[in-house]
């Protein structure tokens, strides 16, 4: 047997499992009758009790955590995590201000902590194993979050997370166009992910070495797929996408394809969870 850091292992992920019916729906079907592996759960958004009887039908679908600090709702009230929401418990939707104001305004960081706790408490409540942890809009590797989450890794139950760092040469290969958003968020989750990744092997959590769809913005189709399949280096990536049988009913399809499964079964990948890593 080939040992295991020579084989292509695909991790292949759905972000924004619980935000909405049309999104677990397609999370399980591409699951069911495609190549998805795992789902990362919002645990404060509308479709979160859904999305929990749908894995716990499905127990072959790997499950984390969709750390959500931005762009959602809390899972604490306003009243106590006053700097972070507005009254109706809404997060900004601004991530490039949200990033800035969690960095240099330290009175936030005891509120982070509580809200951080709250829903991890959420998530351990459904009784589904924590397969990963990630964050909305990548901000588990934000310093102050991140930071939060080494110290209180333990407590919280992590043991697998995100390491979001794609690969700029491949990507130009697969994609055009976009150059300075492709450019630049390489750039910043390459500093993130160097300076995350000591303190994750310290601590024995364990990550993908690559993570697949930081540079496509929701633009992870059936063409990119193809084209990325031959391209995996041996070991443990991530390939990570939004289906939806509305927004991005695109990534749905990219994900169903009969085309993509034969290719996964003709390059021999072995699709896996967080968990098998």
């Amino acid at each position: 047997m080939a040992p295991l850091d020579s084989v292509r292992r695909l991790i292949v992920n759905a972000d924004d499992f619980g935000a909405s019916a049309s999104i677990n729906e397609a999370v399980i079907r591409a699951h069911r009758h495609g190549i998805l592996t795992t789902a990362s759960l919002m645990v404060n958004e509308a479709g979160c009790n859904e999305a929990v009887q749908l894995a716990k039908a499905n127990p072959r679908l790997g499950v984390g955590l969709h750390l959500t600090l931005l762009m959602g709702h809390s899972a604490l009230p306003p009243a106590q995590i006053p700097g972070l929401v507005n009254d109706q418990g809404e997060f900004s939707n601004n991530p490039v201000g949200v990033g800035f104001r969690y960095f240099f305004q330290p009175q936030l960081r005891a509120q982070l902590r509580a809200e951080i706790h709250a829903q991890f408490k959420r998530f351990h409540a459904t009784g589904l194993p924590l397969d990963h942890v990630n964050g909305h809009l990548h901000l588990h590797l934000h310093p102050v979050v991140f930071a939060i989450l080494m110290e209180d890794a333990a407590a919280l139950g992590i043991r697998h997370l995100r390491l979001t760092r794609d690969c700029f040469a491949r990507s130009r290969r697969m994609a055009r166009g976009r150059w300075f958003y492709r450019t630049s968020h390489a750039l910043i989750y390459e500093l993130l992910s160097g300076r995350a990744r000591q303190p994750l092997q310290a601590r024995g959590i364990r990550h993908a070495q690559i993570t697949f769809g930081l540079l496509q913005n929701a633009e992870v189709d059936e063409a990119y797929v193809l084209k990325l399949l031959p391209e995996l280096p041996p070991g443990a990536s991530e390939l990570y996408s939004h289906p939806s049988l509305e927004a991005f009913k695109h990534e749905y399809e990219a994900l169903i394809s009969p085309r993509v499964k034969d290719r996964v079964q003709d390059l021999g990948i072995q699709l896996i969870r967080y968990q098998d890593l």
